[in-house]
């Protein structure tokens, strides 16, 4: 089986012009700033873009990204399983930027949502805030609900995954629009 490598930011700043950098975000996210010349495969649609990312890795090396490095150790997992060579970017895109790299923004940023771990903080504290006032005037089994979230987020950390995420991942906001990820690929295959 193959083992997906860790790049540090500089050893990517020194290759990108050598290296196929696929973003695993949301378009939303990856609208807000990005590395040059990522193309953007959201992470749930990897399995479908198997066939183009392999084609991508026979010609050169491949990087994932994401904003911490969580979601694309999870791509390079899923392309490590069907044989393909990945490597991840440690600490993502808010490694990269933290260690002064740019970061690509296009001109309209009218795209642009918030990340992905300020969208889940976001909901759980409205979950967590609405269980516990329900609980206080309603009943308090409600409490139930505070309690399942901060189970979940406790699952979350140790797992290193995060089932919310993935919920938030599906809504409209965070989707690719029609056509997008057909001419991403296509970008792909030309590269």
């Amino acid at each position: 089986m193959i083992t997906p490598t860790t790049l540090a930011t500089a050893d990517a700043r020194a290759r990108l012009h050598e290296l196929t950098v696929i973003d695993v975000r949301t378009p939303g996210e990856f609208a807000g700033g990005h590395l040059p010349g990522a193309f953007n495969i959201p992470l749930d649609q990897v399995r479908r873009a198997l066939p183009d990312i392999r084609a991508a890795a026979d010609r050169g090396d491949v990087l994932m990204v994401c904003a911490s490095g969580a979601r694309s150790e999870n791509a390079c997992a899923i392309l490590a399983e069907n044989g393909i060579p990945t490597a991840t970017l440690s600490g993502g895109t808010g490694a990269w930027a933290a260690d002064g790299h740019d970061l690509h923004r296009p001109r309209s940023t009218a795209r642009a949502v918030w990340g992905m771990e300020r969208q889940v903080r976001l909901s759980a504290g409205v979950l967590v805030l609405l269980g516990l006032l329900l609980a206080f005037f309603l009943h308090p089994l409600f409490q139930l609900l505070s309690a399942g979230i901060a189970a979940g987020l406790v699952f979350s950390a140790l797992t290193n995954t995060c089932g919310m995420a993935a919920m938030l991942a599906r809504l409209p906001h965070n989707r690719p629009r029609a056509g997008e990820l057909d001419q991403t690929l296509a970008a792909l295959r030309e590269r």
